[in-house]
């Protein structure tokens, strides 16, 4: 009785042999498996567990190459197979979800008025128009065109560390805006 020095050899010589038996399935794979994905990420929603129910479903294929005897319509076999596994997870899932009379409400977050958006939208133009030219063109560029620092200092042909310090100054003022007062004592539910 001989006994494998080297069980991994040994397992990966097997693997070998059947992978070469199957030489037609991983070319079919290759050429398949961007269509097929396409296909599985249909049937769910995630795209992971779409890689997962194609993988389970091209192991079954696999299982049964050899009993397939048109191989033309191998699409249509893995696409049964993709939704045979899906329904089978399906049925399977824990339904943590349960329907009742009355959907639950959120308590303690109110809505937003938007009366006070726009009043706060109309402040805070009114305390940026306030600003030098310079400042407020790279306050609407860096937020509200959300810029970033370099892209800013590329449109107004300044130094990255100009856009910095001159938004940083222009931050200051707006804090000391006796204007926007109200806005900084009133806490905000979405800040």
């Amino acid at each position: 009785m001989t006994t494998p020095v080297c069980t991994s050899a040994s397992n990966a010589a097997t693997s070998a042999r059947q992978t070469l038996s199957y030489p037609s399935f991983s070319s079919y794979v290759r050429a398949r498996q961007p269509v097929l994905l396409r296909t599985a990420r249909s049937l769910t929603a995630n795209p992971s567990d779409a890689e997962d129910l194609l993988q389970t479903a091209l192991a079954k294929t696999y299982v049964a190459w050899d009993r397939i005897e048109d191989h033309r319509a191998l699409d249509g076999y893995v696409r049964r197979a993709l939704l045979n596994t899906r329904t089978s997870q399906w049925r399977k899932r824990k339904v943590d979800e349960f329907s009742c009379d009355e959907l639950p409400e959120p308590e303690g977050i109110p809505e937003a008025d938007p009366a006070e958006e726009q009043a706060l939208h109309d402040a805070m133009w009114r305390a940026i128009m306030k600003l030098p030219a310079r400042q407020r063109a790279m306050v609407v560029l860096r937020y509200y065109e959300d810029l970033s620092e370099a892209q800013t200092a590329d449109v107004l042909g300044v130094s990255i560390g100009t856009v910095k310090s001159a938004v940083s100054r222009a931050l200051g003022k707006l804090r000391e805006d006796p204007e926007l007062e109200p806005v900084r004592r009133t806490p905000r539910c979405d800040a």
